[in-house]
């Protein structure tokens, strides 16, 4: 794996986001933001399974105003992100949230983004310039706002990454391009709190996009496939756009885009950068699929297993297996680890054998080994 992009960190409510920091989970509420008990419900949901910024959206003025309300009731950094009306930006940064995401796509008047730099300075919050494939502006409309149109903006006639001819303007130029002009509009006002993202639901996209544009600008990316689908779907999708990524080097805060709980963004938000050792919040668990040789219910133990450790920030790496051939072998690399056989089974601490236990209290008997390991 590639060492880590060196970028300018920059503090979203005294959370730091890049400049070497821990590559944070996000996540976005899916309540009326203009309820604000809902909403704030939800971020506390989300607190308790480690979300460590949040987002909600702002789409009119009394969205806005909430945002004053519950930035007091909620414990994580809070953006506003802001599309269209940069009066909600200006209300938004009044009413002290931690974070503005700027849309180049469809906010677009330069002297209306100059207001709502000078809001974020006099209140030294950061800003994300937020590029996004499905709302890019028109092709030769990047920075104006006359004479084109939405419904014939040409985007997607754009080619995708290996559709293009050599020399030929393609969507991620645009996407880029996009970036680039909002970028120079917030340094020309001596800016630099700046967070970027250049997401597409197309990962060849996505991955370019961000590939091209971290060769040019100092500032963190916030990685994310947009629109990345069901829990099932969208996670695997996002695992390997944001994989590669990550193991290249380049993110420093990620979100998994879900059409579903948001507490399952966090979840798999966490598990991507576990799996690339980038994060150790929480257990890893290591479980067999099960096959023909398996003499107990390898799938239930492993959900169940899964399960208790979910409420445990503990560090530990925990073995499930279910028969004698690769279980002592991955329990050897886990901090605890059991082996289950018929009617028994056999707990591992880092490879060497400390319990053998009868069938119905194999779990109790790992469960305990866990709270047992010390805190690394």
């Amino acid at each position: 794996m590639k060492k880590r992009r060196v970028t300018k960190p920059v503090s979203v409510g005294g959370v730091q986001v890049g400049g070497g920091a821990d590559i944070t989970v996000q996540s976005m509420t899916k309540t009326d933001t203009r309820d604000i008990d809902a909403t704030v419900r939800q971020i506390h949901g989300l607190e308790e399974v480690g979300c460590e910024i949040i987002r909600c959206a702002v789409p009119d003025m009394q969205a806005a105003l909430a945002m004053a309300e519950i930035k007091k009731q909620i414990r994580i950094p809070l953006i506003a992100d802001i599309h269209f009306h940069y009066q909600l930006a200006l209300e938004c940064a009044n009413g002290g949230v931690d974070c503005l995401r700027l849309n180049p796509g469809n906010l677009r008047d330069e002297g209306q983004v100059k207001q709502v730099v000078e809001a974020a300075k006099d209140r030294d919050i950061p800003i994300r310039i937020g590029v996004n494939f499905g709302s890019l502006p028109p092709v030769g409309g990047i920075g104006r706002t006359r004479g084109f149109s939405r419904h014939m903006d040409l985007v997607n006639k754009l080619p995708k990454v290996g559709e293009e001819q050599e020399g030929e303007y393609s969507v991620v130029d645009h996407m880029v391009a996009t970036a680039l002009w909002e970028i120079s509009l917030l340094e020309a006002q001596d800016f630099d709190k700046i967070k970027i993202s250049m997401k597409a639901f197309d990962v060849p996209t996505t991955v370019e996009a961000y590939r091209r544009l971290s060769e040019m600008v100092p500032y963190p990316l916030h990685l994310g496939i947009t629109e990345a689908g069901t829990v099932q779907s969208g996670s695997i999708r996002t695992a390997v756009g944001l994989g590669l990524l990550l193991y290249e080097g380049i993110g420093d805060t990620i979100r998994v885009s879900l059409s579903g709980d948001s507490r399952d963004e966090v979840v798999a938000g966490f598990e991507i950068l576990k799996s690339l050792n980038l994060r150790r919040k929480g257990a890893v668990l290591v479980a067999c699929p099960s096959c023909g040789r398996a003499d107990v219910d390898v799938i239930k133990l492993a959900n169940e297993v899964d399960g208790l450790l979910r409420s445990s920030d503990k560090e530990v790496k925990v073995a499930v297996m279910g028969c004698e051939v690769n279980g002592p072998g991955e329990a050897k690399d886990a901090d605890v680890g059991i082996a289950a056989g018929a009617g028994r089974a056999v707990i591992f601490r880092k490879g060497e054998k400390v319990r053998v236990v009868p069938a119905e209290d194999m779990l109790s008997a790992l469960m305990e080994e866990v709270e047992k390991t010390p805190v690394s």
